[in-house]
């Protein structure tokens, strides 16, 4: 075992020495010498957001899981760190054995946002890993990508020798077994990658042409070897109760975003909102056996000593065992004091009765997440919400002793008017207002507070939003202004607090969301002018991306700006999530037409994900056919 990478006094140096030693609870140390592959899973940003990913933990337990495999984590240095390693010609290493990553044989990374790119880079030039895939020679690891944004890997498919699509609990044995096998055969770098990319799931770049119409538009994506498939389908678990889940995670040193036991009750949603990614990647919707979910809270909770559980969903209201689990977390808890967090509820009666449970000492603010400001909006993106469930929700938690509200919108929305951003003002007063007329003013312990908040709508691919336009910094900027207008105008205006997301980062995170491989050279170019956590609103420098964009000749109005017609070949077209392209475009029409869809459970929609045989598409077609 190797003494710390970093000595005391580089330590000594840094703002939180914890991120970078390692030896942390529950944490896998392995013998070198007694495995066949050593991997490093990343987290491109800083130690705190990293640990509180549920996928790395995942990932990290199946890895280590195996014997003949040692896996390690890696996380952004900090830039205090990141100047100091540079200066020095320190070599990144994994905090298990804290030995240089360079020396591994796999260094997978995590894409969980978009504004993580240039630290992709980062750890690439810090572990002295050539940035670009083609200039890897047969002595450097196998640079892999997963997670959300690997389903347009198209902006960053430069840097990567391949990408795992899909949920990553179901192909990686094969893939480790290929390395072996090629590695005892004496094949080459391009020969494992030649064998991996026949496996459903794996796109590897490399095995690509691109070929662009003068207007810029993709004219063709298509395979250059035989053994490269013309489409990649998503990888999914169809047993969810029977994969792995890491009943001892790692416990960080320090505090993190996450300091709690995370438990996935369910994957996917039925929701549909045409603006969510998520809502359609993770399609169809499949549940956790509630009691195996007891089974692994109680032992999480005796291997972490954390005196909080979450209940990680998309939607956890819609989880058909959410009662029996809370019940029986909170006999589990009670004595223990354990705290139970339940993120995701739709605000309705049975939501605040579980919330008055998990909350009766102490009433910590409520979210609803409208999405829009009038119900017009709220059809067109189908967020299955009318204002009678929000002012009748808004009404109950009152009733039940809350005073804080918190109200998320976005800005920007497909066929937005200025009535719509102006209804957002107008649905936080009322809400105010109803606080006013439900709790007798002897009994109004504090005044009420609602604070709006909005971000920016991002058009994301394999959403029925992926064919619209998307505003420029100025357009959402005057949209942010019109809805503090709108606000200042309320009569109560007093108890509403706003807050609005930065229009330059979204401006970027458009580009990419949908952008293609010329994309590449522009992230390269602003990392080398020192572009680096850009997720980070203190080190975002807007004005050196717009430099990159114009060196590289590269305009952000041709990603960002303008409408795709119904037959435009997108960047992401290769792959395949489950969801079909012609469910993609009827939603879309139907956005347009201000028509809203049911959810799984009420009707199916046809969307394409029932071809997986699994979750709530199964039961379904069951009660169907009873």
């Amino acid at each position: 075992m190797s003494s710390l990478a970093l000595d005391d006094e580089i330590l000594m140096q840094v703002e939180k020495p914890a991120r970078y030693i390692g030896k942390e609870i529950n944490s896998v140390v392995k013998r070198p010498e007694s495995v066949d592959i050593r991997m490093a899973m990343c987290f491109p940003d800083v130690y705190e957001i990293g640990m509180s990913h549920l996928g790395i933990q995942i990932l990290y337990d199946m890895f280590n899981s195996y014997e003949d495999v040692w896996c390690e984590r890696v996380y952004s240095p900090w830039p205090d760190l990141d100047r100091i390693m540079r200066e020095r010609e320190i070599p990144l290493f994994g905090l298990e054995s804290q030995e240089p990553v360079k020396y591994l044989d796999f260094l997978g990374i995590t894409l969980q946002y978009e504004m993580c790119y240039t630290n992709i880079l980062q750890v690439l030039d810090l572990s002295q890993i050539p940035l670009l895939a083609k200039d890897r020679t047969e002595d450097d690891p196998i640079v892999m990508g997963g997670g959300p944004c690997s389903y347009n890997p198209e902006p960053i498919a430069d840097f990567f020798d391949f990408f795992y699509i899909g949920e990553g609990e179901t192909r990686y044995r094969e893939i480790l077994d290929i390395y072996k096998d090629n590695k005892v055969t004496g094949g080459s770098r391009a020969d494992f990658l030649r064998r991996i990319c026949s496996l459903q799931g794996i796109y590897v770049p490399r095995f690509y042409d691109v070929s662009y119409c003068e207007d810029g538009r993709i004219a063709s994506m298509e395979p250059n070897i035989p053994e490269a498939p013309k489409r990649i389908t998503k990888n999914i678990v169809t047993d969810f109760d029977g994969v792995p889940y890491p009943v001892k995670p790692v416990v960080p040193f320090i505090k993190c975003a996450q300091d709690r036991v995370v438990l996935e009750i369910q994957r996917g949603c039925i929701r549909g909102c045409r603006f969510c990614q998520a809502g359609q990647l993770y399609r169809p919707v499949r549940e956790k056996n509630v009691d195996r979910l007891k089974g692994y809270a109680v032992e999480m909770l005796k291997n972490t000593g954390y005196d909080e559980i979450t209940l990680s969903s998309l939607s956890s209201s819609d989880y058909s065992e959410l009662k029996e689990l809370v019940d029986f977390l909170m006999e589990e808890s009670g004595e223990k004091k354990v705290n139970i967090s339940l993120p995701s509820l739709r605000i309705d009666s049975f939501s605040l009765d579980v919330m008055s449970k998990v909350q009766d000492v102490k009433k910590s603010s409520l979210t609803f997440a409208p999405e829009a400001g009038s119900q017009r909006l709220r059809n067109v993106i189908n967020k299955g919400l009318t204002e009678e469930d929000i002012l009748r929700g808004a009404q109950l938690a009152f009733e039940g002793g809350w005073t804080r509200v918190k109200l998320y919108f976005m800005l920007g929305l497909p066929t937005e008017t200025k009535e719509d951003v102006w209804g957002i003002g107008d649905l936080a007063n009322k809400i105010a207002s109803v606080f006013f007329d439900t709790v007798p003013k002897e009994k109004r312990r504090e005044p009420v507070q609602i604070v709006a908040s909005t971000s920016f709508f991002i058009p994301k691919p394999f959403t029925p939003f992926q064919w619209a336009p998307m505003c420029s910094a100025e357009e959402f900027l005057d949209k942010a202004y019109e809805t503090r207008q709108g606000i200042s105008s309320q009569l109560n205006q007093k108890r509403i607090k706003y807050n609005w997301h930065e229009a330059d980062v979204s401006v970027m995170e458009g580009v990419f969301a949908r952008g293609d491989r010329r994309v590449a050279q522009v992230i390269l170019k602003a990392y080398e002018k020192g572009c680096m956590f850009d997720a980070w609103s203190e080190y975002y420098k807007n004005e050196l991306w717009i430099e990159a964009f114009r060196d590289c000749g590269v305009s952000i109005d041709f990603y960002n700006t303008r409408s795709r017609e119904k037959d435009e070949i997108f960047p992401w077209d290769i792959l395949d999530c489950g969801v079909s392209r012609e469910h993609l475009w009827r939603e879309w029409e139907k956005a347009q037409r201000e028509v809203v869809s049911p959810n799984c459970r009420k009707a199916c929609s046809g969307c394409g994900a029932a071809k997986y045989g699994c979750g709530v598409c199964v039961r379904e077609s069951e009660d169907m056919a009873i």
